[in-house]
């Protein structure tokens, strides 16, 4: 497989320098050459094949020589080492938790996955790596957790100051060892911003092998195909679901977009978004028109300017017309947002966290005009990560699972700066 930039003046490259670069050099993001089609014989088929045997016929003609198949195996059995359940909420929609990972979150997949491919490129070419990272909550927790210990991989990771959960900041600043947080005074696009330019600096990268591990980057972006398979191997793919995606920088869409693509059965996609509408809007109107991010509960979600979008126009040739037909965009405000989760839990007993609740609210809206069909959401992270909002609308305490409980006895360690790339720039000179 070859990859290529969106921005159409690079050449093409493998897997292993595409993930290792991040970006390509003219800026643009990598996009395969082709996406794989699937056998219809095996999307009959695969419902009865274990994960791991699913995982490796997705991911392997993307990886292409790069890894050993017996490598890529491993790491794709290692990956997806936690459980995937689908639950029933109400008569027509159920939720996909994705939050059984080690840090609670959907981004555990990617991270894990991009993790360990960039581990065996390390040992394969004898190079330090640096990855850096912009988080608007869940992704510096998912990172920091996949990457901790990694020989030959250092992760510096960029966080709005005051933006992320309590959880959300003790999991990405009380790691330690190859793991650094930066707290930034400004939002998730500032850090974004701060992290484009360090890829765009000479300087910089003469001296570090610099690469990304936000969704930019094919290895943290691809893997997350996975649990949309996962899902379908216990829904009636008879009746393909509607499937309501809580969407920020829209790696996880796009994800999803790719595996219909590929052949997976998918009536229709739902783009949940907070108020930060940039996409739920031009769905609607037609007219692209990024403004500030706004602060929301949602915060994951807290992005004005997705990255992602690129890769979702691509994958539909750049034709609005074929967008709209397969994906519908809403935009949630906090208010709706804080009267869904206290409904869900009222009606049916079950917590959603504020991301989810986008989805739950958004699927509903959808499902209101199409009757006949059903659908889940893409339950993206545990309420634990937000106790002081979700606890608040519920009015009763969320049980703490055992992966959180430790954190509250570690200390944050982090390096508070502002959101200026001279300054970034000159912590990674004196670092490195």
């Amino acid at each position: 497989m070859k990859y290529f930039s969106l921005h159409h003046s690079s050449p093409y490259v493998d897997f292993k320098e595409a993930a290792l670069r991040g970006q390509a050099p003219d800026k643009g993001l990598y996009f395969p050459l082709t996406i794989p089609s699937l056998d219809s014989k095996w999307i009959t088929d695969f419902p009865k094949l274990g994960k791991t045997d699913i995982g490796f016929a997705i991911m392997q003609p993307y990886v292409g020589n790069t890894i050993p198949d017996d490598v890529l195996y491993r790491i794709i059995e290692e990956t997806i080492d936690f459980d995937f359940p689908l639950l029933p909420i109400s008569s027509s929609i159920s939720s996909f938790e994705l939050f059984h990972g080690p840090t609670l979150a959907f981004k555990d997949v990617g991270a894990r996955f991009m993790s360990r491919c960039l581990g065996y490129f390390a040992c394969d070419q004898n190079v330090k790596t640096t990855v850096l990272v912009a988080t608007s909550g869940d992704t510096g927790g998912a990172v920091a957790n996949g990457f901790l210990g990694i020989e030959g991989v250092d992760v510096v990771i960029l966080y709005p100051s005051g933006k992320v959960s309590t959880v959300q900041e003790l999991q990405l600043t009380t790691c330690g060892q190859n793991i650094t947080a930066l707290e930034i005074d400004g939002t998730f696009d500032d850090c974004q911003a701060l992290v484009k330019q360090a890829f765009m600096d000479i300087d910089l990268q003469k001296k570090l092998n610099l690469t990304s591990a936000n969704s930019i980057n094919i290895a943290r972006w691809l893997p997350q195909q996975l649990y949309y398979f996962f899902a379908a191997q216990v829904w009636d793919i008879e009746k393909p679901p509607v499937i309501a995606v809580p969407s920020g920088n829209f790696g996880n869409l796009c994800a999803g977009l790719l595996a219909y693509r590929s052949g997976l059965p998918v009536k229709h996609f739902v783009a949940a978004c907070n108020i930060n509408d940039t996409v739920s809007s031009f769905l609607q109107t037609g007219h692209y028109a990024p403004k500030p991010a706004v602060a929301t509960i949602s915060n994951a979600m807290d992005v004005a300017a997705p990255s992602n979008f690129v890769r979702i126009m691509e994958i539909f040739h750049q034709q609005v017309g074929d967008l709209k037909k397969m994906v519908s965009g809403y935009s949630v405000s906090d208010d709706i947002t804080k009267k869904t989760v206290a409904s869900v839990y009222k009606n049916y007993g079950y917590i959603l966290d504020p991301h989810g609740a986008v989805a739950y609210y958004a699927l509903e809206q959808f499902l209101s005009s199409h009757a006949d069909e059903k659908g889940f959401i893409l339950e993206t992270a545990h309420p634990i990560k937000f106790p002081e909002t979700v606890e608040t609308i519920i009015g009763d305490k969320i049980p703490i699972p055992a992966a959180v409980a430790p954190l509250f006895h570690k200390q944050k360690k982090s390096i508070h700066i502002a959101a200026s790339f001279d300054v970034l720039k000159e912590l990674l000179f004196d670092r490195y």
